[in-house]
């Protein structure tokens, strides 16, 4: 049971930080025992990277929606953009529910 510093995100994610000490269990230098234990949590003041990605891909699709419908506003000449755009809308979207899916099977892990 050896201890390590706590990195806690604004999204309350975290990951383990720096190795702090060793546990009685462990004697050879550089080794840990492999269990970990928090010595101290430091608040992070960012979100993690997975929250990172999710928020640019709901950025990037605003922007599409946003495009679709001043192209619509414009009139039927744009067809062919606005069917890209729900094709792009639909991958979007995919990838956020599967970032979305990683960042809660993340958080019911234990010790990740």
């Amino acid at each position: 049971m050896c201890f390590f510093d706590q990195h806690r995100f604004q999204c309350g994610d975290w990951k383990w930080g720096h190795f702090r000490q060793h546990c009685n269990r462990e004697y050879r230098t550089g080794e840990t025992c492999g269990m970990k234990l928090i010595m101290q949590t430091v608040s992070v003041g960012q979100k993690c990277k997975i929250c990172d990605k999710i928020d640019t891909k709901q950025r990037r699709r605003a922007a599409e929606v946003e495009r679709i419908s001043r192209w619509q506003r414009e009139g039927g000449k744009f067809s062919a953009s606005i069917d890209r755009s729900y094709e792009m809308i639909k991958v979007l979207d995919r990838e956020i529910y599967d970032l979305s899916s990683e960042r809660q099977k993340r958080s019911q892990m234990i010790g990740s």
